[in-house]
């Protein structure tokens, strides 16, 4: 088939796929349809339970919304005190947030130390994996050179269809070990082979942190100071666990429940993790940070700023979609509890960066942002800035490339990813099967020889 008519035959087909399949949003509202599995209020509708996390940002009084500062819960835990307690014991604290995910609850210094000596020790790919499942066949996109990295483990595993509590746990604690090292190797395959620069492989280090091994992996010197080792830490640790209704954690729930293996599991929520909606948000922000520097003058000009975020939210500017990209969030209202955490460690690194007039300027837009958002919209809906604001600016500083952003993310959420997998086996037990109404009239079969043919 040559290329013209291939081209011109996939244009016919896809006319015909689009006059097919729109449906009238009306019909949503005439069937009570819950659309993304959310009320009409932005609420998400409850379809599970869990005991691994919950995400605070509003409660409901007699039927209705309000407004509460966020929290993020691990485990029972404010995901604040974790934090505050791995600070004042001068300890990379991402290590002690997985086993406390994994298991339930807190380690002793004792536990945790064994803890991470287990983890350092599952750090390196399997025998040949490197050469023959990453270096043969690289990929454009990390994220999915990730899933089939964690779809090609099944290979690996000496058992792998095994969907015991006491298999499940070996398999999601060797992948938490293992994602650094498959993100940061997919990288440097993905610069060598689309980018056409040089290659660094680095071994793992088992003694240290997941964060300072993925700082050495990705550095041609291997070099990193303690600030950044510390930032990224805490970025991991925001980023490890978001409740079982978030897109990627409740397609593990889904896919646990048809009883399949863990490597399928984890690779659609890899898969999920990459979507522009998810866990890709914080590339948009940078490139809407990009158009906004390119084009405000004054960075410290309330005006100058204000007035060109109201240009985009009238779609005049940047790519014309009238969305102040890492502003808004599904259940935070009043305050994303990440945001701040992530936003004051930041300053400290725009220090040692000579960063701050870029910093001062993220801040500035978090102020005026939903200033703008209220004054265009005329709505009251409250809106603060989320996680994705601020992570892709310290990425930045660390000096890590965009194409690794989101799989950074996946490095940690494999964390809450694999505790939700337990979860389900271990409490799930039905196989999710939600309904779709069918709204087509029943059609009159005609033989192939009278069908009409369409230009």
């Amino acid at each position: 088939m040559s290329d013209y008519y291939e081209s011109s035959f996939l244009k016919k087909l896809t006319l015909v796929a689009q006059n097919n399949d729109p449906i009238d949003s009306e019909l949503y509202q005439k069937y009570d349809v819950k659309r993304g599995l959310r009320y009409a209020d932005g609420r998400g509708v409850l379809v599970g339970l869990t005991r691994v996390g919950d995400v605070v940002g509003y409660d409901v009084v007699d039927g209705q919304k309000v407004a509460v500062p966020g929290k993020l819960i691990y485990r029972g835990y404010d995901i604040e005190d974790i934090i505050k307690d791995a600070e004042s014991h001068d300890q990379f604290g991402f290590e002690q947030t997985v086993y406390l995910l994994l298991f339930g609850d807190l380690p002793s210094q004792d536990e945790l130390n064994e803890f991470r000596s287990f983890l350092g020790s599952k750090r390196n790919l399997p025998e040949n994996f490197t050469e023959d499942m990453i270096m043969k066949a690289p990929s454009s996109d990390i994220m999915n050179k990730l899933a089939r990295g964690v779809l090609a483990s099944y290979s690996y595993d000496p058992n792998p269809e095994d969907v015991s509590i006491a298999n499940n746990l070996r398999q999601c604690i060797e992948l938490i070990a293992r994602f650094s090292t498959l993100a940061a190797y997919a990288y440097e395959a993905k610069r060598h082979y689309y980018d056409g620069k040089s290659m660094y492989i680095h071994n793992p280090k088992p003694e240290l942190s997941t964060a300072e091994n993925l700082l050495r992996l990705i550095r041609r010197d291997k070099k990193y100071t303690k600030l950044e080792a510390e930032i990224l830490d805490l970025a991991l640790i925001l980023h490890a666990e978001h409740g079982g209704g978030n897109n990627s954690s409740f397609a593990v729930h889904v896919i646990s429940s048809a009883d399949t293996d863990t490597y399928s599991a984890i690779s659609a929520a890899v898969g999920s993790l990459k979507g522009r909606r998810h866990g890709g948000a914080n590339k948009q922000v940078m490139e809407m940070m990009d158009d906004i520097k390119s084009h405000v003058k004054d960075w410290s000009s309330e005006t100058e700023v204000k007035e060109y975020l109201r240009r985009i939210m009238k779609k005049e500017a940047f790519d014309k979609s009238g969305l102040i990209y890492g502003q808004g969030h599904a259940v935070y209202t009043i305050s994303d509890p990440r945001t701040i955490l992530l936003r004051n460690k930041a300053a400290l690194l725009a220090k040692e960066k000579n960063m701050m007039d870029e910093y001062n300027l993220y801040v500035l837009i978090e102020k005026l942002a939903p200033i703008v958002f209220t004054e265009e919209k005329g709505e009251s809906k409250q809106i603060c800035t989320n996680v994705d604001f601020y992570s892709g600016f310290v990425y930045t500083m660390l000096g890590i490339p965009r194409d690794l952003f989101t799989p950074i993310f996946a490095v940690s959420r494999i964390a809450g990813w694999s505790a939700h997998r337990i979860e389900e086996i271990a409490a799930g037990g039905r196989i999710y099967r939600p309904a779709y109404k069918n709204i087509l009239e029943p059609r009159q079969f005609v033989p192939i020889e009278k069908r009409a043919i369409r230009s």
